[in-house]
């Protein structure tokens, strides 16, 4: 295929205006001429708006650590609940947003779901304005899920984007472009909120339109990303989508779970904890887990691309088993230093494996698909589940901490039973990716 009869293959459009009729990544005369620059512009776009879903789906973890004890009263198990519910309401909403790229189209679905940010916005202003009843605000937090759902159907719509041999890297960067929204949320938000709770929702207002334009006029949809929904649930019935599922709730679990709860878990156990003062606002280390998490994620990727993502996974939940005994030893002993590094540590090892678990699901279904349509369709739907299952993680975390620190004082017992999780997952990633002919098929994943 000509340079020229690639372009004109790309820019072709049916049955809609707005679809790109062909897209073919792996054809690398059609990813050099045109294939490379259009998806490159699709996922900084994609990045733009998930970068914002996920800074407005983990905003009540700094609003909550910043709400007056006066105005509102609330138990420390009520603040814990107000921080888990939107990452619940979240990994409940991915399964619907991965499905609407295949029904609507990417570019369609990004414009869309960005807009719906405006809901948990405006329920954030109402919540600290009007100060309702404590249902009634967690209700609003609760709203903050739909953010969660980006997530998914951002990663959904790039897996489609680029050739295999540079999925990981992509899907890598997507991620990461969107998890860095928790640390820069945690990082600008308390600046903000010196100068007023609302503010903390309506600086986000402008930002979220702005995505929205970005998405309608410089994204694009693909047709070969539509497909029937009773195809696209025919990975329900493969064992790999649970398999994956189940690690991803090791990686992104820990991942989102730590990061809500850091702010609040830190104020707790170490009240006396470096925070720094700019005007009236008031910023702690809490930002930073978040930001190393998201900075190792497009490594983990990458890693995956070049040495295998079982073989990167495996050594993330060695590294997270490491940090959470730190973390139970550190807390023991009241040493926050070694505290504040362990939890980095984990922070780092579950951003990489983030990144490792997803270039690891288009790697088995292209070994165990018929073909490669099937293996790209099967694979996309397995990452929005996966995307769901795992963030399920992040609203258990939180609530085993709330529970751990109500019945000893402590989050000893909680890191416990996370180090058993990472332990029982390094046994599912060696058993099932990495002893031999068995781990899919044969092939490296």
């Amino acid at each position: 295929m000509t340079a020229a009869a690639t372009t004109a293959a790309v820019t072709t459009s049916a049955p809609d205006a707005d679809v790109l009729a062909r897209w073919n990544p792996e054809d690398p005369s059609f990813w050099a001429a045109t294939g490379r620059r259009i998806a490159r512009r699709n996922l900084i776009f994609s990045i733009f708006a998930e970068h914002l879903g996920f800074s407005v789906w983990t905003l009540w973890s700094v609003v909550v650590v910043a709400l007056p004890a006066t105005l509102f009263p609330y138990s420390v198990d009520q603040k814990f609940w107000l921080v888990a519910l939107p990452n619940l309401i979240g990994a409940l909403m991915r399964i619907p947003y991965t499905f609407a790229v295949t029904r609507f189209g990417g570019r369609t679905w990004t414009t869309i779901s960005a807009l719906l940010l405006l809901i948990p916005l405006s329920g954030m202003i109402y919540a600290v304005t009007a100060r309702p009843a404590y249902w009634v605000v967690l209700l609003c937090a609760a709203t903050a899920g739909v953010g969660g759902g980006n997530f998914a159907s951002s990663m959904t719509n790039i897996s489609f984007f680029f050739p295999e041999r540079e999925k990981g890297t992509a899907l890598g960067f997507n991620a990461a472009g969107g998890n860095l929204g928790i640390s820069v949320m945690q990082l600008v938000v308390p600046m903000v909120l010196a100068a007023g709770l609302v503010y903390g929702g309506v600086m986000w207002l402008p930002l979220v339109l702005a995505a929205a334009a970005c998405a309608y006029f410089f994204m694009n949809n693909l047709s070969v990303a539509r497909s029937p929904l009773r195809a696209q649930f025919a990975t329900v019935k493969r064992p790999h989508t649970w398999i994956m599922s189940f690690l991803y709730v090791g990686t992104f679990g820990s991942f989102l779970g730590y990061s809500a709860a850091f702010p609040l878990v830190l104020k707790l156990q170490f009240p006396t904890a470096p925070v720094s003062h700019l005007g009236g606002a008031t910023i702690t280390l809490a930002f930073l887990g978040p930001l190393i998490g998201s900075l190792t994620r497009p490594v983990g990727g990458w890693l995956s691309d070049r040495t295998g993502g079982a073989r990167v996974t495996a050594a993330c939940f060695v590294i997270m088993g490491l940090g959470s005994y730190g973390v139970i030893y550190a807390a023991g002993h009241k040493a926050m230093g070694l505290f504040l590094a362990s939890f980095l540590v984990i922070f780092a090892a579950a951003g990489a494996g983030n990144g490792s678990t997803y270039r690891m699901i288009p790697a088995i279904f292209a070994a165990k698909s018929p073909d490669l349509a099937t293996a790209k369709r099967e694979s996309a739907a397995t990452l929005g589940i996966a995307g769901a299952v795992g963030a399920l993680g992040g609203f258990y975390l939180p609530r085993a901490l709330s529970q751990s620190i109500s019945a000893t004082g402590g989050v000893g017992t909680a890191f416990t039973w996370f180090t058993v999780l990472y332990a029982t997952c390094l046994v599912v990633t060696w058993w099932c990716y990495l002893r031999g002919p068995l781990a899919a098929g044969g092939k490296r994943v």
